[in-house]
C-alpha cells in the first residue's frame, strides 16, 4: 500500500534508476533528478516527475533520497536544497549512496539546523538487487525517522536501523570488506579449477549450500568464468569503498591486512589495467595478469 509521502529521489544511475521505479511501482508519488538529465528522463515512462533541478526536485518533499558517488557530492546536494530553503520542516532525507560514517554524521547535523532528519541508509545488492527489490538496506539515525520511512524503503529491499547515523555507512565498509575479499577469494578459486581441468559451473552448483557458498561465489563466479565483466558494481567505486574502510581501521588504531592487500590489487587493476569502469569481479583479470595468463 503507498505511504502516501511526496518523495523526491536524486541521483538515478546504474542504482538509482531500478530503485525509483520501483517506488513508482509500489504506487509512491515520485519526483526524480540527475545532474544527466537523460538518466531520469525514462522514469517519466514509470510515472515520475522529472524535475530539471534539485531545490525544484526537494520542494515540499516528504522523504527525500538520494543515491549518489559520494560525500561530497551528497553535501553539494544539501546545499543546493538548503540554499534555496526548499526543504521543508519535518522531513526526512535518507542517503543511500556509500560515503564515509563522518560525512553521514556530519549530514546529519547539517539537516538538523533546518528541521530535517537525517538516516544513512547504503544498500548491498548491486543491480540485480535494485532491479529485484532486494536490496540490503542498513540504515543508521534516529529510530522514529526509521519508522517514518521503513514502509518506503521496504519497496526497494530489506530495511534494518543498525544504530545510530553513522553505523548504516559503517555497516556498508564491512559489507564492502567482506564483497572485496571474497571477490579475491573466489578469483582465484575459480583459476585454480579452470588450470587443474575442473568444471568451475559444475564446481559451484556442487558448492551450493555448503559452508563456501555464497552469492559473490555464484555470481560472480560464472562472471568470472565467462569473462564477463559489464558493471554491475564499479571497480573504481570499490577501491573508494576500500579506501573508507581503512582509513575508518586506522582511525581507530587497527590493521586489516586483507583489506589492505585486496585495495593494492584493485588499485593496480584500476591504474595500470584501465579497470575501473569494470565490474569489480573483474578483479579477476587482475589476477589473471600476475599469472601470466590475460590473454590465453
Amino acid at each position: 500500500m503507498p505511504s502516501n509521502n511526496r518523495i523526491t529521489f536524486l541521483g538515478t544511475g546504474l542504482m538509482g534508476f531500478p530503485m525509483a521505479r520501483n517506488l513508482t511501482q509500489a504506487g509512491e508519488k515520485v519526483c526524480v533528478w540527475n545532474r544527466s538529465a537523460d538518466k531520469a528522463a525514462g522514469l517519466a515512462n514509470h510515472g515520475a516527475n522529472v524535475a530539471k533541478s534539485v531545490p525544484e526536485a526537494v520542494a515540499d518533499a516528504d522523504i527525500v533520497i538520494s543515491m549518489v558517488t559520494d560525500g561530497a557530492t551528497l553535501h553539494g546536494l544539501i546545499d543546493m536544497a538548503l540554499g534555496a530553503e526548499a526543504l521543508k520542516a519535518g522531513a526526512v532525507w535518507v542517503d543511500m549512496s556509500s560515503t564515509k560514517p563522518q560525512e553521514a554524521r556530519t549530514a546529519s547535523a547539517t539537516l538538523a539546523e533546518a528541521g530535517v532528519a537525517f538516516l544513512d541508509a547504503p544498500v548491498s545488492g548491486g543491480t540485480k538487487g535494485a532491479d529485484a527489490a532486494t536490496l540490503a538496506i542498513m540504515a543508521g539515525g534516529d529510530g522514529a525517522a526509521f519508522d517514518r520511512v521503513s514502509p518506503v524503503l521496504s519497496a526497494m529491499g530489506r530495511p534494518v536501523l543498525v544504530g545510530p547515523n553513522g553505523a548504516g555507512q559503517l555497516a556498508k565498509l564491512a559489507n564492502q570488506a567482506i564483497v572485496a575479499v571474497t571477490i579475491g577469494a573466489v578469483a582465484e578459486a575459480m583459476l585454480l579449477l579452470e588450470r587443474g581441468g575442473a568444471d568451475p559451473a559444475a564446481v559451484r552448483t556442487a558448492l551450493k549450500g555448503g559452508f563456501a557458498d555464497s552469492t559473490i561465489l555464484q555470481q560472480h563466479g560464472a562472471r568470472m568464468t565467462e569473462r564477463d565483466f559489464e558493471p554491475g558494481g564499479l571497480s573504481r567505486l570499490q577501491l573508494k569503498d576500500l579506501d573508507n574502510v581503512l582509513g575508518e581501521a586506522s582511525g581507530a588504531g587497527l590493521s586489516l591486512p586483507m583489506v589492505q592487500d585486496v585495495r593494492d590489487r584493485f588499485s593496480h587493476y584500476i591504474n595500470e589495467m584501465d579497470g575501473g569502469e569494470r565490474d569489480h569481479s573483474g578483479l579477476f583479470e587482475e589476477l589473471l595478469a600476475r599469472n601470466d595468463l590475460l590473454n590465453t
